[in-house]
């Protein structure tokens, strides 16, 4: 039926425009973290830049009962003045559907290098977190959680 015969209704041009296009399929990979993945992702923001082990506090559980609700806390050791400061903080993970948790950018007025927040984790691994300094150094510190109740599980 066309929309000009008589007794066409909308809901059968509904219909058949849901049947026509019901008949295409798209196929979408689910997102995946891996160790690979995530090294890449940190390439990606310090490019060839030496990361170094310090001056990063990484607060984060080391037994999660349940990965729906992860407390993470950044701070660096810096004196934030305008000569020395913390451009960026950008904390990284393994087996997240991103490699990317969260990354923030500061500066001088900001007083404190320091963030908090909550996120999910999807199995247990490693999670990074890299400073960005004025100086243009990066600096690190990593933490292997335990996840007993993974988060980020698709078809659940």
């Amino acid at each position: 039926m066309s929309k000009n015969e008589p007794g066409a209704t909308r809901r059968a041009v509904l219909l058949g425009t849901l049947a026509g296009s019901v008949a295409v399929t798209i196929r979408l990979e689910p997102a995946q973290a891996t160790p690979e993945r995530m090294r890449t992702a940190i390439r990606n923001v310090v490019g060839e830049a030496s990361i170094r082990k310090g001056r990063v506090e990484l607060e984060v559980p080391p037994l999660v009962e349940n990965g729906n609700t992860v407390a993470l806390s950044v701070a660096v050791d810096s004196p934030m003045t305008a000569t020395d400061y913390v451009k960026a903080l950008h904390v990284f993970n393994e087996k997240n559907p991103q490699p990317n948790v969260i990354s923030v950018h500061l500066g001088p007025r900001a007083g404190k290098a320091k963030i908090s927040t909550r996120f999910r984790l999807a199995d247990s691994q490693m999670v990074t977190a890299i400073a960005e300094m004025s100086d243009g150094t990066f600096w690190s510190a990593s933490a292997d959680v335990i996840v007993t109740l993974a988060a980020c599980v698709e078809g659940i």
